[in-house]
């Protein structure tokens, strides 16, 4: 199992700005160490993956205003739970085992901030999220 750990890691972007110090709390330092990499590697995925959600209920989000898009995004995290656990199990896929054993010490918590990165995520790319002209 070694073997996956060390090319887990080994495929994770870093982020220089994400910093981790011993004056963080343990949530904080396993998000900046873990989950930002992880969903940073999972960028295009995530923007793909969202697409597809946008077009199974039938592209309303393409008639919504810039502010309506962004409420769109943070009630489809936040409110679609099979949606919301899948983007979870994206995140998840990609732990370590030793990641795992810390993330189920405090599930709730990090699941919180793992939702919230991936939203800002999508906010942040949702020019990506345009419809493509066919």
């Amino acid at each position: 199992m070694e073997n996956r750990k060390s090319k887990l890691l080994a495929i994770r972007p870093q982020i220089l700005s994400a910093r981790v110090s011993e004056n963080m709390s343990f949530d904080e330092q396993f998000q900046n160490k873990t989950i930002r990499p992880i969903i940073k590697l999972q960028d295009e995925l995530l923007t793909e993956i969202f697409k597809n959600y946008i077009k199974k209920r039938k592209n309303t989000f393409y008639d919504l205003s810039l502010e309506q898009r962004l409420l769109y995004i943070e009630n489809a995290i936040q409110k679609d739970m099979k949606f919301r656990n899948s983007l979870k199990g994206m995140v998840i896929g990609h732990f370590t085992v030793s990641e795992y054993l810390l993330y189920i010490k405090n599930s709730s918590a990090l699941n919180k901030r793992m939702m919230n990165i991936v939203k800002e995520r999508l906010q942040s790319n949702i020019q990506l999220l345009d419809q493509e002209l066919v």
